[in-house]
């Protein structure tokens, strides 16, 4: 059974060995970068089952991103390759002095031509979450009636419904379309984890408190939003009072790329798992934590064992 799905474009990505210009670098490391994918990998080695829907060219760079989500554990038969639009590529310049640099080359990808017919409902319907971001429906407009026909499903289901507007302003043509896309989505869910810059885009606040209660008045009462405020962790709302959770403190951040959707993974895994509100939102932030000490989407995604071992719950073997 899948406890939870997702839907969205995986990449395949390069990253430099060096920091600087990709003018003057030559070698390049290869992995993987997909918003949705990166939560759907993080809530597996989390212990619970998921499943990613996509599309990937039929093309070398699609092997390789199907086989290496396929190799985490996550289920990607809902995953179909498309043999005339290739896989999406992304490109990424490291600054000691700043967050990295993208590059996008995904226009006319295999997952921009998902559609309403690549949405299988049953598959839906056997869920207990539905995980969406804001990145997906920037993709087409056929990659947007698949996001709204999956989320009608979910709905329809009564699935716990999760969505980070990870904004991504270069994908779309205007601000004004996709805040107009974004407000209708955000009734539509019972979960929401914005950060604090997406606040002022899209509500025009900057106030944490007043971002928060900005987006519940236009959600279901007893909805959840859950407030990422960087280096000083989340602040948590679902219709009675605004509470602050500490952030997790590590000492050697190496990448920022991934956090949030390694957020949402502790995030969804707390909310399967049936925990107190404020222990899921613990649980975000460490595995947030985590996620940064290691270079890459994905590759610092922990265990849940290795959880219990950071929560002092279990005892490390080292030999």
């Amino acid at each position: 059974m899948i406890d939870l799905v997702t839907i969205g474009e995986t990449m395949a990505a390069m990253a430099p060995q060096e920091v600087g210009s990709l003018k003057y670098l030559n070698n390049f490391s290869k992995y993987i970068a997909g918003a949705e994918s990166n939560v759907a990998i993080g809530v597996k080695r989390l212990g619970f089952n998921s499943g990613w829907i996509s599309k990937l060219g039929k093309d070398p760079l699609g092997d390789y991103v199907e086989f290496f989500v396929r190799g985490e554990g996550v289920d990607v038969s809902q995953v179909k390759r498309d043999a005339e639009h290739r896989t999406g590529l992304m490109i990424k310049e490291m600054h000691t002095t700043k967050e990295p640099k993208i590059f996008y080359y995904r226009d006319n990808s295999a997952a921009s031509y998902l559609n309403k017919e690549d949405i299988n409902a049953d598959y839906i319907k056997k869920a207990k979450h539905l995980h969406l971001t804001g990145i997906t429906p920037a993709l087409s407009q056929s990659a947007q009636a698949a996001f709204f026909e999956a989320l009608r499903v979910a709905k329809e289901n009564n699935l716990k419904i999760s969505f980070d507007p990870n904004l991504r302003l270069k994908l779309w043509d205007s601000i004004e379309k996709m805040r107009k896309v974004m407000l209708e989505i955000i009734p539509q869910v019972n979960v929401l984890l914005p950060g604090v810059e997406e606040g002022k885009i899209l509500l025009g606040l900057s106030d944490p408190e007043e971002i928060i209660k900005g987006f519940y008045e236009m959600m279901d009462p007893g909805s959840l939003i859950v407030l990422k405020i960087g280096s000083k962790g989340a602040l948590y709302y679902q219709g009675d009072q605004i509470k602050h959770v500490d952030p997790y403190c590590v000492d050697n951040i190496v990448d920022l790329i991934g956090a949030g959707d390694a957020f949402a993974a502790g995030l969804i895994t707390g909310l399967l798992r049936e925990l107190p509100i404020r222990k899921a939102v613990e649980l975000a932030n460490l595995v947030g934590a985590l996620c940064i000490t290691v270079k890459g989407d994905i590759e610092g995604l922990p265990t849940w064992e290795q959880v219990e071992v950071y929560q002092g719950k279990k005892e490390e073997i080292f030999r």
